[in-house]
């Protein structure tokens, strides 16, 4: 299965939960669950336009420990992301393909208080990201891609402003995917993408966010019609994140170091695949579960890509 993962992959590992101040940041900037699908796989060679639009939408404050804080409110973040990717037609060290991938993204936030109404929210173009090196090998039994790159501060970010779009720091990420086919004819496959990222000292706070683990996963189903294509893909797909390292700075109370933020999620996603037009289509939906020290609620995502 090469194209099915095709949205997913191209759009290796950017994203930002928009902060609005020193204490904002309660995830990483790994947009989860963007890369569930086909995660090891790696795109023909040329060129690749993908399009992601990315919906959080988050009602519930966890403490620490898991429970629900008596706050009320709605946190909601809309991303539309383009990336753009190439992929080398040249193989090396056992067949792996170079490719590179550039991500521009514009997003707009907002947080709402149920007494005080509107606190924030910003738009605009949002931190870039960028994979200079990017390996991949698409194998019989098993696809599976390398990465590294950073998230570029390009976001407009100010001490105290309550319109941020960008998180004020540059993230160095390291990153690997893969996918594995479960059955002969390839019609289940299993995909599962790791992220880790660490977080240089936000301008103008002194803040240093601490190191984050992601991982995304899915089990999909590949079917063919009877006339051809195109092939449709329904599946289950989930995502986790684990905050690795203390939070510090000048503002940054003993407990507020102390705590670790944790992000589960699991849902289902389909796709449209279209191979001889080298497009696909998809759409993800994710209920969030048993979170800590961050907001809870659910994502939807829809995606799209060609090839040239």
């Amino acid at each position: 299965m090469r194209r099915p993962g095709r949205a997913a992959e191209v759009l290796a590992a950017w994203m930002l939960l928009i902060p609005t101040g020193a204490h904002a940041q309660s995830r990483g900037v790994y947009p989860l669950g963007m890369t569930a699908v086909g995660s090891g796989v790696t795109p023909g060679p040329g060129f690749t336009y993908a399009n992601q639009l990315l919906f959080y939408s988050r009602d519930e404050s966890k403490a620490d420990d898991g429970s629900t804080l008596p706050v009320s409110g709605q946190n909601a973040v809309i991303m539309d992301m383009n990336s753009f990717v190439w992929v080398s037609r040249q193989t090396f060290l056992g067949g792996a393909h170079y490719s590179a991938i550039a991500t521009l993204p514009v997003a707009r936030n907002q947080l709402v208080s149920d007494i005080h109404g509107p606190l924030s929210g910003g738009g605009g173009f949002a931190d870039s990201y960028y994979l200079p090196l990017v390996l991949g090998w698409n194998k019989e039994r098993a696809s599976i891609r390398a990465m590294a790159g950073f998230l570029a501060p390009t976001g407009r970010f100010a001490e105290g402003a309550s319109d941020n779009v960008g998180s004020g720091y540059w993230t160095p990420t390291l990153s690997s995917g893969q996918t594995v086919p479960l059955t002969r004819n390839n019609g289940v496959t299993f995909s599962a993408f790791q992220l880790y990222e660490w977080h240089t000292t936000q301008q103008g706070t002194g803040t240093k966010p601490g190191a984050t683990i992601n991982l995304d996963y899915s089990l999909i189903s590949t079917f063919q019609f009877a006339k051809g294509p195109p092939r449709l893909q329904v599946g289950l797909a989930g995502y986790e994140q684990r905050q690795a390292t203390a939070k510090t700075g000048p503002a940054i109370t003993p407990e507020q170091s102390a705590e670790r933020y944790a992000i589960n999620a699991l849902g289902f996603v389909t796709n449209l695949v279209f191979p001889n037009h080298r497009f696909n289509a998809g759409v993800r939906f994710f209920e969030e579960f048993g979170n800590r020290a961050a907001y809870q609620g659910y994502s939807f995502q829809v995606s799209g890509a060609i090839s040239f």
